[in-house]
């Protein structure tokens, strides 16, 4: 019976509660940040937040007068947005700090030639890789004879100037592998190969894509063996961690741009 008094009892007591007329002064909660995934967020919000350095050719570029991207994960980023009914807000970042930025939600995804390391991996998630890549030597044409077959051996020589930008996997590699030359920091990677082309640097080791890149728009530049880089690496799109179906849905993206010839026809446009 005590039981029973008290059931009821409770119940009258919500049924008051829910009837109650709201005060209006009385202070509204506040509204939750979405916790799901990106996924349904994204076309939620209709913007799809994308990181990007603006200074890799042909990967992202930034033209500092209209303040505008391109180049070949630019595009895929627009078509990425696009199919989630969304548009691409990009967003600037560095080498040091894009994959911080992807990790702290700052953005939902960093694009731009970025390679896939394992100290990267321990902070975002990688999409499937979009192309293979790999460290190679860019010089100047007319001092090719200089560097023999172009090994680190033929590299790293004493009075040998070697630009780099710092931040990046070309710094890391750049450190590890060069003792006995000189390593110069060029803090501006749009301008980093005027260096090359001005004297000021006698070489520098970045991805063979860049490599073709910009010996195809720089005929004084020449890249050194492309097709047999230093090094293996990857490139991918950058998420954030533990968001599964976001990183599901991106690999599927790749996949299909990738097999369709999408991912193609941008890299001709920008390396043919």
């Amino acid at each position: 019976m005590k039981r029973a008094a008290t059931l009821s009892a409770l119940a009258c007591l919500l049924a008051v509660t829910a009837a109650a007329p709201t005060s209006p002064g009385a202070a509204k909660r506040p509204e939750r940040p979405y916790q799901g995934s990106l996924l349904d967020a994204v076309p939620k919000k209709g913007v799809l937040k994308v990181c990007t350095t603006g200074d890799y050719a042909p990967f992202t570029k930034l033209d500092p007068a209209g303040r505008t991207y391109s180049g070949v994960d630019i595009e895929m980023a627009r078509d990425l947005a696009k199919s989630l009914d969304a548009e691409p807000r990009f967003t600037a970042t560095t080498w040091a700090d894009l994959t911080r930025d992807v990790a702290a939600r700052r953005c939902d995804i960093g694009v731009g030639g970025v390679s896939i390391t394992p100290a990267r991996a321990r902070q975002v998630y990688f999409s499937e890789p979009t192309r293979e890549d790999g460290k190679t030597p860019i010089v100047r044409c007319a001092d090719k004879d200089r560097f023999g077959a172009g090994t680190l051996k033929d590299i790293d020589k004493t009075g040998m100037r070697v630009v780099v930008n710092p931040g990046g996997t070309n710094e890391e590699f750049t450190r590890a592998n060069i003792k006995q030359a000189t390593i110069k920091l060029h803090p501006e990677n749009t301008t980093i190969f005027q260096e090359i082309i001005d004297g000021r640097a006698d070489v520098m080791m970045t991805d063979a894509s860049e490599t073709l890149y910009q010996s195809r728009i720089h005929p004084e530049l020449c890249a050194l063996h492309p097709d047999k880089p230093f090094t293996f690496s990857e490139k991918a799109y950058a998420m954030p961690r533990g968001d599964e179906e976001f990183k599901e849905y991106v690999d599927q993206f790749v996949h299909l741009a990738k097999h369709d010839g999408t991912y193609a026809k941008y890299e001709d446009e920008w390396m043919k």
